[in-house]
């Protein structure tokens, strides 16, 4: 997995590559958790190029909208692809998270 950090005026643009897992998931929760303990509170998670999400990425996504959400700020997916949408659907997590169909609309849908 990789992972890409785009600091923009006001949201912040986290891009994933690979399958997030069991051994990949703790390096995006402490991507996300730097994020936010920085202040970035206005995220966009970039998933297009995330093939397998795993129990594990849920939880680090989990994590991470909470303390964004408990900051005032709030964790957005853009380009979710159909398998990882599908885990997220029957997960509940598309109830939970606000899916876009790419990046830019996400960090739009922030506002000014």
């Amino acid at each position: 997995m990789e992972i890409t950090v785009d600091r923009r005026e006001t949201v912040t643009v986290v891009t994933v590559a690979g399958s997030v897992d069991g051994a990949t998931a703790p390096e995006l929760s402490a991507a996300f958790r730097e994020e936010v303990g920085g202040g970035r509170i206005r995220l966009v998670g970039d998933f297009a190029a995330v093939e397998y999400t795993s129990s594990a990425g849920l939880r680090a996504l989990l994590e991470t909208v909470k303390e964004a959400r408990r900051r005032g700020g709030d964790l957005r997916l853009a380009a979710v692809r159909p398998d990882v949408f599908r885990v997220l659907d029957l997960s509940g997590f598309t109830g939970i998270l606000k899916l876009y169909d790419d990046v830019n609309a996400a960090a739009e849908s922030f506002g000014a």
